[in-house]
């Protein structure tokens, strides 16, 4: 019972204020222990996988249709890798599998790890800006990022395998589904996201530090991309499970 009710059991709804996400390329062999056998790597030039950090402010989230005076405000952190997925109608799904989400309010880490499998964790976020520099960071946590939000033509992170920010776009996110797997039940749980006016904005970082990515033991994570987003309405559908069968992973 309990586990059903922590399979996203009805749709919800949110304003993002400000969405902030870090991608970053590594070798894909680097990224492919992490997945469930059910998911493969969303993977660009045969070598590089994504892994993106992903900072959303987000206003009266709620479920959906309710009131908003029934939602709550909280800054989001989700650590997230790009995967496809196909599904039992042979369909080849594009999204993201959680690694690590992050909350400033302890209701929102009660209450997502209630109703998700997305491992909520409370933590100290604090946001500061000071002359062109946007800083967000974490004490307990132990990351911190630093952008540029008034330089209107960012350049690609050094080192980047995109060769232009309309190909890097592509790994932006977010993707239209997020993916869960239940090893015993061999079940998958599919979250479909909803938007609208989705244009992301590239942006320069100048300095971050992740220590989850150090806890992952990943080798020499590589910078992709850095977008931002603001002022959007966004849902998620209601949660749909489906039995995975090995044979899928094989199709398409």
């Amino acid at each position: 019972m309990l586990n059903h009710i922590k399979n996203h059991p009805f749709a919800v709804e949110a304003f993002f204020e400000e969405s902030l996400v870090l991608t970053f390329a590594l070798p894909k062999e680097q990224l492919q222990p992490f997945l469930p056998p059910c998911l493969s790597l969303d993977v660009f030039k045969e070598q590089w996988a994504f892994l993106a950090v992903a900072m959303v402010q987000t206003i009266d989230l709620r479920p959906k249709g309710f009131p908003k005076f029934f939602g709550s405000d909280f800054f989001l952190i989700g650590y997230r890798i790009f995967v496809r997925y196909n599904n039992v109608n042979g369909k080849r799904l594009r999204g993201l599998y959680i690694l690590k989400s992050e909350t400033n309010r302890m209701h929102m880490e009660l209450m997502g790890n209630i109703f998700t499998h997305y491992h909520y964790k409370t933590v100290d976020i604090s946001r500061k800006t000071q002359g062109n520099l946007l800083e967000i960071a974490s004490k307990q946590s132990n990351f911190k990022v630093q952008f540029d939000i008034q330089n209107i033509e960012p350049t690609l992170p050094k080192d980047s395998p995109f060769t232009d920010w309309s190909e890097a776009r592509k790994f932006a996110g977010p993707l239209p589904f997020t993916f869960s797997y239940h090893h015993q039940k061999k079940e998958v749980l599919i979250i479909e996201g909803v938007r609208q006016h989705w244009i992301p904005q590239p942006i320069e970082v100048q300095d971050y530090y992740f220590s989850f990515l150090a806890h992952l033991q990943l080798q020499n994570p590589v910078l992709a991309n850095a977008f931002v987003i603001r002022n959007i309405p966004y849902y998620w559908k209601k949660g749909k499970i489906e039995k995975w069968k090995q044979e899928n992973h094989f199709k398409g």
